[in-house]
């Protein structure tokens, strides 16, 4: 079985970050000192300077197609970069928000939905109560439903707008 390490402990990010923001060096010689590419180390400053230790959190989430359109929209509506939208939002990767943005743009929003297990899950299945057809839950159901839907609409129609811009 193989193990993963990570490659850069939570002390060494901040170490590296907290040097270069206190001016001293620059960035070129903190990479150097800390055997790590500018690049990754800009990232670093960057998702800080954002959000703080939270940005250094190890996150392994499936993000909601809102949460995407949301950042899809801010980089059409703002200009921003890839690489700033990641720090801004703190995505695990620019790599990812790369994905999503080639996604969208060759097969749509409907490709941007999450995917369901294509295998069966071990676990027992759950003894859901049917909603009866008509009972105020059926109905409160529906409308958050149909609500999501609208909202997910509005959405595209406006990156549709701006991107006809």
């Amino acid at each position: 079985m193989k193990k993963y390490f990570k490659k850069y402990s939570l002390e060494t990010k901040l170490a590296a970050v907290k040097e270069y923001l206190e001016g001293a060096e620059s960035l070129r010689v903190i990479a150097k000192k800390y055997h790590v590419s500018k690049t990754m180390l800009h990232r670093w400053v960057a998702k800080y300077q954002n959000h703080g230790l939270d940005a250094f959190q190890e996150s392994y989430t499936k993000y909601p197609l809102e949460f995407k359109m949301d950042v899809l929209n801010y980089m059409n509506e703002t200009g921003a970069s890839v690489e700033e939208a990641t720090a801004v939002f703190n995505v695990t990767a620019s790599s990812v928000v790369r994905n999503w943005k080639h996604v969208f743009e060759t097969r749509g929003i409907d490709a941007l939905q999450l995917k369901k297990k294509e295998r069966s899950s071990m676990k027992k299945p759950s003894k859901k109560k049917q909603l009866v057809e008509g009972s105020k839950e059926a109905l409160q159901a529906e409308l958050e439903q149909l609500r999501m839907e609208n909202a997910y609409l509005k959405k595209l129609q406006a990156l549709i707008q701006n991107k006809k811009k």
